[in-house]
């Protein structure tokens, strides 16, 4: 038996294909836009459709931007054009500018090798990180790739791939967060935190 209009129906399965969108938060999301002025609808519904025709892959990181050039970071004086941070999504160049730390710019692959999802080199923005080290501008990437087997697996396909170019390939140090206790932490993250220790001055 079907409890709601078919277009209401429609409404709550294309919110529940969202990720992290179970099928009540998908309801309430649906009777929520329902219940919306018309005007704010349309301009919900415009705001989607310009996203998906505005953003485009930067030329140089392949980020999310907007127009024909480089983004602001990649076209930015002030940055570190040496360095480049290789990360798996936009979002993780979000996280890390979010930290205030680093200046350097940023490589998006769109993904991780994963073979059990068949998702192999090609299938990643590898061969435009290539050119760029390739170029002799770049003097180090960094590898943030996630903690996990995925980004593991990443992380040493490309450091085994760039190393005939003589950069420094480097890894994110992980270990225990700040804030937590030794006695919580599993083995993986003990170990990767004595790997990454660092002397005190």
């Amino acid at each position: 038996m079907q409890y709601l209009p078919p277009a209401l129906e429609a409404l709550v399965e294309h919110f529940n294909r969202l990720p992290g969108i179970g099928s009540k938060t998908a309801q309430r999301l649906a009777f929520h836009i329902l219940d919306l002025p018309d005007e704010d609808a349309q301009a919900f519904a415009s705001a989607i459709l310009t996203a998906k025709k505005a953003i485009i892959s930067c030329p140089v990181c392949q980020n999310l931007t907007e127009g024909d050039g480089p983004c602001s970071i990649c076209s930015s004086p002030r940055r570190d054009h040496s360095t480049v941070c290789v990360v798996a999504d936009p979002k993780d160049v979000i996280a890390m500018e979010r930290s205030g730390e680093y200046n350097g710019l940023y490589h998006v692959l769109h993904g991780v090798l994963s073979p059990m999802n068949h998702v192999g080199p090609d299938d990643l923005r590898i061969t435009q990180l290539v050119s760029r080290v390739a170029s002799g501008e770049v003097q180090e990437v960094i590898m943030a790739t996630n903690p996990d087997t995925e980004g593991e697996t990443t992380a040493v396909y490309l450091s085994r791939l760039l190393r005939p170019f003589g950069v420094r390939v480097t890894r994110l140090a992980y270990g225990v967060p700040v804030g937590s206790h030794l006695e919580y932490a599993d083995d993986a993250t003990l170990a990767r935190a004595l790997e990454g220790r660092m002397e005190l001055n």
